[in-house]
């Protein structure tokens, strides 16, 4: 492995640093999702049965010790409990503003990375060939004969770096898709429940 990446020039280390920051993206998203997710499963259940019960101090101690968007949403609501609905509505579509931003962070560099990868290794087999056409120009000018080793060996290490943009690229742009829908159900989940703790809180109805 090593030996491809020294044969694939300049192009092949911008795709591995490429490379590099993907996987440490999907590594901190994929971490980031799933501590949301089981925080936020253990703390809903818990706070709506303080809630129904008025006990707004124990709900809200709970939101405190599982930050995530949905129980910073809730707490929200809470300390708003006794305003028109109005306001707490607004209250809470002015949090929406302030913590989707965090469930899209670096989402669009990982969509970055996975369309420039490809190119990159496009581009870097273009200079590839171009080397080897050079090569053939030099030798039939000196009235050299052109080895066809040369001309191969020249072709498939440039297509190096297409392969590895491609491989760079295919998991990103699949990675980029699931923490799309994963943002998009968490901001559905944010909603239902900004609009369930409103009707309770304001006497429209129990969840």
């Amino acid at each position: 492995m090593w030996s491809l990446l020294l044969k694939g020039g300049a192009f092949m280390w911008l795709i591995v640093i490429c490379s590099i920051f993907s996987l440490a993206i999907i590594i901190e998203r994929f971490l980031y999702f799933s501590k949301i997710k089981i925080d936020s499963q253990e703390a809903l259940s818990k706070i709506l049965n303080y809630v129904k019960q008025a006990n707004f101090k124990e709900a809200i101690q709970i939101c405190e010790k599982k930050i995530t968007p949905l129980t910073y949403m809730i707490k929200v609501a809470l300390l708003n409990y006794d305003q028109p609905k109005e306001f707490i509505k607004e209250a809470l579509e002015e949090v929406s503003l302030y913590e989707v931003p965090k469930l899209e962070k670096n989402l669009n560099f990982l969509a970055t990375i996975a369309h420039i990868s490809p190119l990159l290794g496009l581009l870097g087999t273009v200079t590839g060939i171009i080397r080897c056409f050079y090569i053939i120009q030099e030798k039939s000018a000196s009235l050299g004969a052109v080895n066809p080793a040369d001309l191969a060996g020249g072709i498939w290490e440039a297509l190096l770096t297409t392969a590895f943009g491609l491989v760079v690229a295919i998991p990103s742009f699949i990675a980029y898709n699931y923490f799309v829908s994963r943002v998009n159900y968490s901001v559905l989940e944010m909603e239902r429940t900004a609009s369930e703790m409103i009707s309770l809180l304001t006497g429209g109805g129990d969840l």
